[in-house]
C-alpha cells in the first residue's frame, strides 16, 4: 500500500510515524496557504515535551497514516480502512489540514473541507438557520494516537480547525458514527450543538446511523 507513492504499513503499524521532513511548505492538495503557526498546547503530565499543533505538510502523510493505522486497529476508524490512506486524508475539498506532535512524533490529524454531498450536518445547519450550506466547513480526519490520549490533543486539533473555518467566514460543522461515544462526548463536552441523527446508505445493502453536529455560534 502507497501514500502519495511512499510506502506505509498497513495496520496495525510498530510506530506512530517519523519527524516531519524539513521545511514549512505547504503540500500541493491545499488551495490556500495555512495561516497559523505552530503553538504549543501545554505542559502535560507524562510527556518529556509540550505537544504542540501545527499545519500538515505533504512529508506528514507518511506519519500521518502509520497512526491512522494504529487508530483503526484500536477503534475501528475509519470504519472501512482505505486502499490509499494518503489519498484519503487528502480529499480534493480539502480546505486545511493539522496534525498533533508528541515528543517529535506526529500523533494526531484533523482535516478542514468544502461541504460535499455525502455530508449530512451542513443541511442540517441550513435548515435550522436559514445559512446557505456553502458558508459551512465540515471538520474530519480527526483522530489521535491512542497512547497520547487524554492529553488534549483532540481538543486542540479541532479548536485549531474551527478557528480556521470561522476565520473564512465560515461555520464549522461535523459528524460521527452514533457508535463512536467517545467522539460524540467529546464534541458535547466542548459545546459542539447535537443537530440530529441521520441514517446513511454507505452501500447497496448498508446504512450507517451518524450523529450530527454544528459549533456554538462564536
Amino acid at each position: 500500500m502507497k501514500s502519495g507513492g511512499l510506502p506505509i504499513p498497513s495496520p496495525p503499524p510498530r510506530r506512530h510515524g517519523r519527524p516531519p521532513g524539513p521545511g514549512e511548505t505547504r503540500w500541493p492538495t491545499v488551495p490556500e496557504p495555512c495561516f497559523h503557526a505552530a503553538v504549543k498546547i501545554g505542559n502535560v503530565a507524562g510527556g518529556s515535551a509540550a505537544p504542540q499543533v501545527r499545519c500538515r505538510v505533504e512529508e506528514d502523510l507518511d506519519g500521518c497514516a502509520g497512526v491512522l493505522a494504529e487508530v483503526h486497529g484500536c477503534d475501528g476508524y475509519p470504519v472501512d480502512w482505505p486502499e490509499r490512506p494518503g489519498a484519503w486524508l487528502s480529499p480534493p475539498a480539502l480546505l486545511a489540514a493539522w496534525v498533533a506532535e508528541l515528543d517529535g512524533r506526529i500523533a494526531g490529524h484533523v482535516g478542514l473541507a468544502r461541504s460535499g454531498a455525502g455530508d449530512a450536518a451542513p443541511g442540517l445547519w441550513s435548515e435550522r438557520t436559514g445559512v446557505g450550506v456553502h458558508r459551512t466547513a465540515v471538520i474530519s480526519r480527526l483522530f489521535v494516537a491512542p497512547s497520547a490520549r487524554g492529553r488534549g490533543l483532540g481538543a486542540a486539533l479541532l479548536a485549531r480547525a474551527g478557528a480556521e473555518a470561522r476565520r473564512r467566514g465560515l461555520h464549522p460543522v461535523l459528524d460521527v458514527v452514533a457508535s463512536d461515544t467517545a467522539a460524540a462526548a467529546l464534541y458535547e463536552r466542548l459545546g459542539w450543538q447535537f443537530l440530529a441523527t441521520v441514517e446513511q446508505r454507505w452501500g447497496p445493502d448498508r446504512t450507517v446511523a451518524v450523529r450530527c453536529y454544528a459549533a456554538a455560534p462564536a
